[in-house]
Protein backbone atom coordinates (compact mmCIF):
# COMPACT_ATOMS: atom_id res chain seq x y z
CA UNK A 1 0.00 0.00 0.00
CA UNK A 2 1.12 3.54 -0.74
CA UNK A 3 -0.33 6.85 0.40
CA UNK A 4 -0.17 9.89 -1.87
CA UNK A 5 -1.04 13.46 -1.04
CA UNK A 6 -3.18 14.64 -3.94
CA UNK A 7 -4.39 18.06 -5.04
CA UNK A 8 -7.23 18.97 -7.41
CA UNK A 9 -7.46 21.88 -9.84
CA UNK A 10 -9.37 23.83 -7.12
CA UNK A 11 -6.41 23.38 -4.70
CA UNK A 12 -8.20 20.92 -2.39
CA UNK A 13 -5.54 18.75 -0.78
CA UNK A 14 -6.24 15.23 0.49
CA UNK A 15 -4.50 11.90 1.09
CA UNK A 16 -5.46 8.70 -0.65
CA UNK A 17 -4.21 5.11 -0.39
CA UNK A 18 -3.42 2.95 -3.41
CA UNK A 19 -2.40 -0.69 -3.73
CA UNK A 20 0.81 0.34 -5.51
CA UNK A 21 2.32 3.11 -7.63
CA UNK A 22 1.29 1.11 -10.72
CA UNK A 23 -2.31 0.88 -9.42
CA UNK A 24 -2.33 4.68 -8.96
CA UNK A 25 -1.10 5.18 -12.54
CA UNK A 26 -3.73 2.77 -13.88
CA UNK A 27 -6.58 4.50 -11.99
CA UNK A 28 -5.39 7.94 -13.12
CA UNK A 29 -5.25 6.80 -16.76
CA UNK A 30 -8.82 5.47 -16.44
CA UNK A 31 -10.06 8.78 -14.98
CA UNK A 32 -11.11 7.13 -11.72
CA UNK A 33 -9.22 9.37 -9.28
CA UNK A 34 -11.38 12.30 -8.19
CA UNK A 35 -11.12 14.98 -5.53
CA UNK A 36 -12.58 13.81 -2.23
CA UNK A 37 -13.87 17.33 -1.54
CA UNK A 38 -15.43 18.49 -4.83
CA UNK A 39 -15.36 15.43 -7.10
CA UNK A 40 -13.18 17.11 -9.74
CA UNK A 41 -11.22 14.86 -12.11
CA UNK A 42 -8.24 17.26 -12.39
CA UNK A 43 -6.19 15.55 -9.66
CA UNK A 44 -2.41 15.34 -9.44
CA UNK A 45 0.19 14.33 -6.88
CA UNK A 46 1.12 17.15 -4.52
CA UNK A 47 4.55 17.72 -3.03
CA UNK A 48 4.77 15.62 0.10
CA UNK A 49 7.33 14.84 2.75
CA UNK A 50 8.08 11.24 3.66
CA UNK A 51 6.57 10.02 6.90
CA UNK A 52 9.08 8.69 9.38
CA UNK A 53 7.43 6.82 12.21
CA UNK A 54 9.00 6.98 15.60
CA UNK A 55 8.14 4.75 18.53
CA UNK A 56 5.98 7.48 20.11
CA UNK A 57 4.15 8.08 16.82
CA UNK A 58 3.25 4.38 16.63
CA UNK A 59 1.76 4.53 20.11
CA UNK A 60 -0.64 7.33 19.19
CA UNK A 61 -3.99 6.10 17.91
CA UNK A 62 -4.69 7.29 14.39
CA UNK A 63 -8.19 8.22 13.30
CA UNK A 64 -10.02 6.18 10.69
CA UNK A 65 -8.80 6.62 7.13
CA UNK A 66 -12.30 7.44 5.92
CA UNK A 67 -12.84 10.36 8.35
CA UNK A 68 -13.03 13.82 6.71
CA UNK A 69 -9.79 15.73 7.21
CA UNK A 70 -11.08 19.29 7.33
CA UNK A 71 -14.19 21.18 8.48
CA UNK A 72 -15.12 21.69 4.81
CA UNK A 73 -14.95 17.94 4.18
CA UNK A 74 -17.02 17.30 7.31
CA UNK A 75 -19.70 19.79 6.20
CA UNK A 76 -19.75 18.29 2.70
CA UNK A 77 -20.06 14.79 4.16
CA UNK A 78 -22.98 15.86 6.37
CA UNK A 79 -24.67 17.60 3.44
CA UNK A 80 -24.33 14.50 1.27
CA UNK A 81 -25.79 12.27 4.01
CA UNK A 82 -28.75 14.66 4.42
CA UNK A 83 -29.46 14.80 0.67
CA UNK A 84 -29.24 11.01 0.34
CA UNK A 85 -31.49 10.48 3.39
CA UNK A 86 -34.20 12.96 2.35
CA UNK A 87 -34.19 12.63 -1.44
CA UNK A 88 -34.74 9.90 -4.01
CA UNK A 89 -31.88 8.95 -6.30
CA UNK A 90 -33.40 8.72 -9.79
CA UNK A 91 -30.04 8.09 -11.49
CA UNK A 92 -29.74 8.85 -15.18
CA UNK A 93 -33.44 9.69 -15.49
CA UNK A 94 -33.01 12.90 -13.47
CA UNK A 95 -33.96 15.27 -16.31
CA UNK A 96 -37.13 13.41 -17.31
CA UNK A 97 -38.20 12.89 -13.70
CA UNK A 98 -37.60 16.57 -12.80
CA UNK A 99 -39.66 17.60 -15.83
CA UNK A 100 -42.47 15.18 -14.86
CA UNK A 101 -42.55 16.57 -11.30
CA UNK A 102 -42.61 20.13 -12.63
CA UNK A 103 -45.44 19.32 -15.05
CA UNK A 104 -47.47 17.54 -12.35
CA UNK A 105 -47.16 14.12 -14.02
CA UNK A 106 -45.19 12.68 -11.09
CA UNK A 107 -45.57 13.19 -7.33
CA UNK A 108 -43.76 16.21 -5.90
CA UNK A 109 -40.63 15.15 -3.98
CA UNK A 110 -36.93 15.86 -3.64
CA UNK A 111 -34.79 13.99 -6.14
CA UNK A 112 -31.17 13.80 -7.19
CA UNK A 113 -29.33 11.99 -9.96
CA UNK A 114 -27.23 12.55 -13.04
CA UNK A 115 -27.94 14.82 -15.99
CA UNK A 116 -25.84 15.79 -18.95
CA UNK A 117 -24.93 19.50 -19.05
CA UNK A 118 -27.25 20.09 -22.02
CA UNK A 119 -30.13 18.38 -20.15
CA UNK A 120 -29.56 20.56 -17.07
CA UNK A 121 -29.45 23.70 -19.24
CA UNK A 122 -32.72 22.70 -20.93
CA UNK A 123 -34.37 22.25 -17.52
CA UNK A 124 -33.21 25.70 -16.42
CA UNK A 125 -34.41 27.22 -19.73
CA UNK A 126 -37.84 25.66 -19.02
CA UNK A 127 -37.96 27.33 -15.60
CA UNK A 128 -37.27 24.14 -13.63
CA UNK A 129 -35.00 24.75 -10.64
CA UNK A 130 -31.96 22.46 -10.58
CA UNK A 131 -28.57 22.76 -8.93
CA UNK A 132 -25.36 20.73 -9.22
CA UNK A 133 -24.28 18.80 -6.14
CA UNK A 134 -20.69 19.43 -5.01
CA UNK A 135 -19.55 15.80 -5.13
CA UNK A 136 -19.01 13.09 -7.70
CA UNK A 137 -20.75 9.77 -7.99
CA UNK A 138 -20.00 6.99 -5.55
CA UNK A 139 -18.00 4.35 -7.32
CA UNK A 140 -18.72 0.69 -6.77
CA UNK A 141 -16.32 -2.21 -7.23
Amino acid sequence: MICYTLKCSDNHSFDSWFQSAAAYDKLMAAGMVTCSVCGALGVEKAVMAPQVRTKSAKEKAAGPLSAPASPAEQALSQMRKMVEATSENVGDSFASEARAIHDGDAPKRSIYGQAKPEEAKALIDEGIDVAPLPWGNKRTN
